[in-house]
């Protein structure tokens, strides 16, 4: 089983921004070193406890730094944008870093209605636009627009021979069933939503013709005790409250309800399960807590688990 990490390049409590992007890059290199399979940096706008609004920015930074890890978007929001720039700086990066480059590809807004109206104007009329959007990207990913269509006139340079590799992130079945329609690999955020993402899976699996990989995102904090690690979710609740704006009752621990917690013993059996029930091939770890140590140590713990 393959292990990634999504990293929202947090800025926790006494951070400033520009230290969040910091401790980013370290955890990536980090991941490299402990055997990570994949380093993905998530998109959000106008959220000041969030630090990357433009995940390729700090993904040309991870890659420089780094010499194998597979690099990319947790996801790029399509809707903020046109199809042509996006393939244009992916490539880029592919360009950069060959055969190391994922393009995460996702419909939410990232941020408050009013940074969706600024970003890209009629935010709900790109989002029904979607499928058609993510067909001119594939087009100008893999350079095989119909020769009568008015971008096959376009060259994106620099042009790679191995194109970004594309994945469609989501919570639906809806998405699923996108994501089949189009033949993308598919990515369920599992720590995100309460829906029965083994059936999503299952449905994806059904439509899809020829097998694709599939990766769930999951919430995990691994403690060296179990008591330890409820400690650091408790403490991480605060800043979670503050992110999002939403009350969390700890005594109900409504906010650990999809989460993994606990000691290393804890997290493998927890992880496992989950694996049988989605039938998956690769987890993506997404980590917070209250201090850039804490979360460091989390996915040490981890890795040294499985990797």
């Amino acid at each position: 089983m393959k292990l990634s990490i999504l990293d929202q390049s947090p800025v926790l409590e006494g951070a400033s921004s520009k230290q969040a992007l910091e401790e980013t890059i370290k955890l990536a290199k980090l991941a490299e070193g402990k055997g990570y399979h994949r380093y993905w940096i998530a998109e959000h706008h106008g959220m000041p406890q969030l630090a990357s609004p433009s995940p390729d920015i700090l993904l040309a930074i991870i890659g420089s730094q780094t010499s194998t890890i597979r690099i990319g978007a947790g996801a790029v929001l399509l809707p903020n944008y046109r199809a042509f720039p996006v393939a244009e700086r992916y490539h880029m990066l592919a360009s950069m870093f060959p055969g190391r480059v994922d393009l995460g590809i996702g419909r939410a807004p990232g941020g408050s209605a009013e940074a969706s109206i600024a970003l890209a104007g009629d935010f709900l009329s790109k989002v029904n636009d979607m499928p058609t959007l993510i067909d001119e990207l594939l087009h100008f990913l893999y350079d095989d627009f119909p020769e009568d269509h008015l971008y096959a006139k376009i060259d994106i340079s620099p042009r790679t021979i191995e194109p970004p590799h594309p994945w469609l992130l989501g919570t639906s079945e809806k998405s699923a069933v996108l994501a089949a329609e189009k033949n993308l690999a598919y990515v369920f955020g599992h720590f995100m939503t309460d829906s029965d993402g083994p059936k999503i899976i299952r449905k994806y699996q059904d439509l899809t013709e020829n097998k694709k990989p599939i990766i769930v995102a999951v919430s995990v904090i691994c403690g060296e005790t179990e008591e330890e690690a409820l400690q650091i979710a408790k403490e991480a609740s605060t800043w979670n409250q503050k992110a999002t704006s939403i009350e969390v009752d700890n005594q109900n621990n409504d906010m650990f309800s999809n989460m993994i917690i606990g000691n290393p013993v804890q997290v493998k059996e927890q992880l496992q399960t989950l694996q049988q029930l989605y039938q998956c091939d690769e987890f993506m770890i997404l980590t917070i807590t209250s201090n850039y140590q804490d979360r460091k140590k989390s996915y040490e713990r981890i890795a040294n688990i499985f990797l």
